[in-house]
Order: structure tokens, then sequence, then C-alpha cells
């Protein structure tokens, strides 16, 4: 049997259909627990999108998985009202682990590989006993698997997690990870050499979000794996994509002004894990990950170049 998949969904069936659709046709789907967590309305307009959205989930559960069997099982949690983002996925990963040693996650804006689920089981199988192994991956800034490149890297390891696609296991998520209410509270014992180191000399400032009320989850569990020195196995090319960068749709009025360097398709073939008995963060890829990220991986185009130098110009000086 494979791992549990938790699915996090809010009010966009657009994604939400093409998130299912692409899970279905993993290879191994139909040895899957599927939980989905469905977010509550904010609002009067917010609860029809929400509602449309539980109808598509229940129309897949009675047609897609109840006669076709695409799935082992799946589970729909429908939130009575809206706890928000980082309350729906801490509750949620805390209730699949509660009945599951593993579990793999998903937003309703990320599109699989056919053998996402493959990959991420096999990873679970091989670094079950690796405690320093806490986070596996399915999203990569990088792409070491060009063809053209000297040396073929199809995974790694790093102290960043990515929260496109990714999984854990139970001892390591109810041991380390921990909801910080305020600033002081997540860089308590830490330093500004290691806000440095984990935010790659300032070009990722993701501690920046330590000040936003909740603070995300994903930023909690960045610091929960630094502080174990924690590692992530991560694909040395994407196995998902994120397909809400434009709410699912690359609109031409952001094509011709930017793009996003990591945005790629996923892999479209088998990606094979051999386990590591010593996994050590590689330096080389650390450094081309700090450049990948700069800017959050945006790269303007010579027109959108222009059109932020007129921006910044204008924009009001605090």
């Amino acid at each position: 049997m494979s791992s549990p998949v938790a699915l996090f969904v809010y009010d966009r069936l657009d994604t939400t259909r093409a998130t299912m659709q692409a899970l279905f046709a993993n290879t191994l789907a139909s040895d899957t627990d599927l939980y989905v967590f469905s977010d509550g309305g904010r609002d009067e307009a917010s609860w029809r999108r929400v509602n449309h959205v539980r109808d598509y989930l229940h129309s897949v559960y009675l047609r897609e998985v109840g006669e076709q069997h695409l799935l082992r099982s799946m589970t729909i949690i429908e939130r009575p009202r809206n706890i928000y983002l980082e309350q729906n996925i801490i509750q949620g990963v805390s209730y699949v682990l509660q009945r599951h040693d593993t579990i793999i996650v998903l937003e309703d804006d990320i599109v699989t590989s056919p053998y996402f689920l493959q990959y991420m089981d096999e990873a679970f199988s091989l670094y079950r006993d690796v405690p320093r192994v806490m986070h596996v991956a399915g999203f990569t800034h990088l792409d070491l698997m060009k063809p053209d490149s000297e040396t073929q890297t199809p995974y790694y390891f790093t102290p960043h997690m990515s929260g496109w696609g990714w999984g854990t296991w139970r001892d390591r998520w109810e041991r380390h990870f921990v909801h910080y209410q305020s600033r002081s509270e997540a860089m308590d014992g830490l330093d500004a050499s290691d806000a440095d180191r984990m935010q790659y000399g300032g070009v990722f400032p993701c501690l920046q979000h330590l000040d936003r009320s909740p603070i995300p989850w994903d930023v909690c569990w960045e610091i929960a794996i630094y502080r174990a020195h924690g590692l992530c196995l991560t694909p040395g090319h994407t196995l998902v994509r994120n397909v809400g960068l434009h709410r699912g749709t690359h609109f031409l009025a952001f094509d011709i002004l930017q793009r996003y360097e990591y945005d790629r398709p996923p892999l479209s073939h088998p990606l094979l894990l051999q386990r590591c008995e010593n996994p050590q963060a590689d330096p080389v890829i650390e450094a081309a990950f700090a450049n990948a990220i700069r800017d959050w991986g945006i790269r303007y185009t010579l027109l959108g170049k222009v059109v932020r130098c007129f921006y910044l110009f204008l924009k009001p000086k605090k």
C-alpha cells in the first residue's frame, strides 16, 4: 500500500481539478488513500466557490473512486468555517499522521508527474531509519538532469525544504514541528549567522514571514529542519508543477513582462533512488540554489525591466 496523500483545497475549482486528474494518473494511485481537507469560505462569494469545489469532490468520489477504483480510498473533510491555510494544513497533517507512519502533502495547484507517488514511497522506504533526512521534496528550483549536462544528478540533499508536493515521517513531524507564534519564539537561540545561512546570504528572505500572523507553516518547518541539522531529499528535476502561479493560467500580461525560472514540466519518467549511507548537502548545489532563487526566481524580459524601473521610480518612498 502506498503512503497516504493529504490534499488541501479551498475555492479554486480549475486547479483542484488539474491536481486531482494528475494524481489519478500516477502509477500507484490505485494503492493510495486520499484525504481531502476542504477549508470553509470567508464570505458569501467565497462560500459559493468553495461549494463548487466540494460538489466536484463528491462527484469524483462517486464516479471515479467508487466506480472506477482510481484510488484505494478517498476521505473528504469539510471545514464548517474558514480556518485559514496554516491551520488547515497543520491540523490535516496531524490527522493523517495519527493514522499512518508517513504522509504526502499536496495543495490544490500542484500537478504531479505520473511517477511522483512512486518516488515518494521509495524515498520513505530508503530513509525510514535515517532520522537526519526529515523531508522529501517533489519540487526543485534547479534542473540538474539536463540532457546536455556533463553530470546527471538525479537527486540531492539540502537543508532547504520545498512545500510544493512533499512528504515526511510521523516521528520527524511530531518530534520537531512547532507552529511558532512570534518572531522571538521562532528565533530563540539562533543568531544573525543562523538567519544568514537559512536565507542563503539574503537571496532567500524566508524569515521576513515571521512577522505575519499566523506565521506560515512552511517557514516553521524550515526552521525546525535547520535546528535539527536535518536534510531534505530533493529530485534533480522537478516532479511537480505549480499551476497556480497565475491562478492556473499563464496570462499574456505576465508572460510579456516576466517568467519564473523554475516553472518547467515535471519529469516524464521514473526517478530511481539509491540509498546514500552518509547524506550531506553539496556546497556546489547550494550555491546554484542561491543563484536560482535570487529575486524569488523571477526573470524579467526587456519590457519587464523597463516597466519595473518605472514602477520603482514612481513607488512612494517610505
